[in-house]
């Protein structure tokens, strides 16, 4: 049997770039190297894309860019067989890629804005097509959409960017009106929590909003949900079947869960499975699914929501939904689905196969 070749790309020009250097590191380390031939191409922080054939360590660490083992690539959404090309000793060459593998995070990356390139070529990818992708992106469009399925979530309200940099006390009463302190202050289309703040009063809420507001156009400020964070994966079987996994629960052991406890320090506690009764877990499937399904999603996603309540009257809200989960060798999607019989390499093959156009 011919093997496929598989290109990973990682990297990119965004706020989660570094997440992407460790996830990546996590697919390599697990593809099948006996069923995939592996390309691998980095785009930089400043959006510049390089075929990069040196050792792993070097994106790990990110000196990739700096090595001898990169060559600029040009995309030519012409040519589906060969959609990447290169000059080498004065002639142009173009790399055969069978699929797509883009672990990358974060806007400029997993927002349908590289999804729509690979479309426009008729390459097959991992994960969601152009349209899910920037949808679920949008956390304002993704709740929207939501409510209309009867899908429990928390009050919000959306601003421009523009609103708030006029700074009006009519968007800080408005807040006031709807919600009650403290309240979540987060960009709508920002993953990793970048950008987010608990704020706890009125005092800190201009500060918060033009913190949000430097990484989208649209602010969220959302209620706050005092219950336990819990987190499911699910996969898009190549036969269409939907696999919900067992339900993961994090303990940020902060404020929230930020992008310091997510990355930087060691203060989150995980329990999988999660600590909540059977028949929340079955609740929290049989949503994921509606959700994943809603919102026109393929391949894979990871789904988060807060639990309020204790055993028979537990309560499930959806929070957010991520349609290129981390690859971390911490990161629950991979261990939800380990936990829950498709261990990591089964599961990189698994979505390569169900990859579409």
């Amino acid at each position: 049997m011919r093997k496929k070749t598989v290109c990973c790309i990682f990297g990119g020009n965004s706020t989660e770039y570094e997440v992407s250097l460790q996830s990546v590191t996590g697919v390599l380390n697990n593809i099948d190297r006996n069923r995939y031939d592996i390309i691998t191409i980095g785009v930089t922080r400043d959006g510049k894309f390089y075929l990069y054939d040196g050792p792993e360590e070097k994106i790990k660490d990110d000196t990739w860019y700096t090595s001898d083992y990169i060559t600029p690539v040009l995309f030519d959404p012409s040519n589906s067989d060969a959609p990447f090309a290169f000059v080498t000793g004065g002639e142009v060459r173009r790399l055969h890629v069978d699929c797509i593998f883009p672990v990358v995070h974060g806007k400029n990356c997993e927002d349908g804005t590289l999804q729509g390139m690979f479309s426009l070529a008729g390459v097959p990818y991992v994960g969601c097509g152009c349209t899910a992708s920037a949808v679920c992106m949008d956390k304002a469009t993704a709740k929207l959409i939501l409510s209309t399925c009867g899908i429990p979530q928390a009050k919000y309200l959306c601003f421009t960017a523009d609103e708030i940099a006029r700074g009006a006390d009519t968007l800080y009463d408005a807040v006031e009106e709807v919600l009650s302190y403290p309240v979540f202050v987060k960009p709508s289309a920002a993953g990793s929590s970048v950008g987010v703040t608990k704020v706890k009063s009125r005092a800190d809420l201009p500060a918060a909003l033009r913190c949000a507001a430097e990484h989208d156009s649209k602010v969220l400020v959302e209620e706050y949900i005092e219950g336990r964070e819990v987190e499911i994966a699910v996969l898009h079987e190549p036969d269409g079947t939907l696999i919900a996994s067992e339900c993961g629960e994090i303990d940020p052991g902060s404020e929230f869960y930020d992008y310091a406890a997510k990355y930087i320090n060691d203060t989150a506690k995980y329990y999988v499975p999660a600590r909540i009764n059977k028949s929340t877990q079955e609740k929290i499937a049989a949503v994921a699914k509606k959700i994943f399904t809603a919102l026109g999603c393929r391949g894979f996603a990871r789904i988060d929501f807060f639990v309020r309540g204790h055993g028979d009257a537990e309560e499930v809200i959806f929070n957010e939904i991520n349609t290129i989960p981390g690859f971390t060798p911490i990161s629950m999607y991979p261990r939800l689905m380990e936990y829950s019989g498709v261990p990591y390499g089964e599961l990189i093959t698994r979505l390569i196969e169900g990859a579409g156009t």
